[in-house]
């Protein structure tokens, strides 16, 4: 199991780099919000460990970015923040968990343990719009009972139009939640993924299709 803890502190640090390891799991360590949400957007972790006060990037902040793009990964907030209104506000944003710092290392890894069991339980991983299905846990589409390669940007694309279908998205929101940031105006990758998507599941015409919405962005519909 890979752990990303993202903390500042380097006793803090050093204590869950050895106590992760010494419990079997490997353990990555970032030193700020920046480096943190780069490892948590382009790693493989299966949870993520996140202090609040972080240089460079808040950590609610990488919270945000990392539960756009993975909002299947355990992400336990490890804070001296204790009141009531940023707890609230950051299991909100997303965070699975919160445990105020001091801390007990066992509690912690009991709490790691049960998000991780929980991770793996079966639920509902699936996403189905008319004749098209999503496996968000296997990471595999379906169309017309045809399994469909796509790559890991296209998964993201299809699966935030699978999550909400007949409904008009901007060229805007696609950025944000698939690309996780700004891109030019006036770029075009969203229309070329789309394309994409359009060709490798046969979405041109028929019953389903993506249609584009002149002026506003893209709605998946029919089926």
């Amino acid at each position: 199991m890979n752990i990303l803890v993202v903390e500042d502190e380097p006793k803090v640090a050093d204590l869950l780099s050895k106590g992760l390891r010494a419990e079997g799991y490997t353990a990555t360590i970032a030193r700020d919000g920046a480096e943190g949400a780069q490892l948590g957007l382009d790693g493989d972790f299966d949870l993520v460990i996140l202090d609040i006060m972080l240089p460079k990037k808040d950590g609610r902040a990488v919270l945000r970015e990392i539960r756009s793009r993975k909002p299947h990964v355990p992400i336990i907030m490890l804070t001296v923040k204790d009141d009531v209104d940023t707890k609230v506000e950051t299991l909100d944003d997303g965070a699975t968990d919160y445990l105020t710092k001091p801390f007990a290392f066992e509690e912690l890894m009991a709490r790691l343990r049960a998000h991780l069991r929980a991770r793996d339980e079966p639920t509902s991983f699936q996403l189905s719009v008319g004749s098209l299905s999503l496996d968000l846990k296997a990471h595999e589409a379906e169309h017309m009972g045809e399994k469909v390669a796509l790559s890991a940007t296209e998964f993201r694309l299809l699966e935030f139009l699978m999550r909400h279908p007949r409904q008009v998205v901007s060229r805007a929101q696609l950025l944000d939640h698939v690309w996780g940031y700004e891109h030019d105006p006036e770029t075009n990758i969203v229309d070329v993924y789309i394309g994409y998507l359009r060709r490798k599941l046969n979405l041109r015409a028929g019953p389903l299709r993506i249609e584009t919405v002149r002026g506003a962005g893209y709605r998946l519909d029919g089926g």
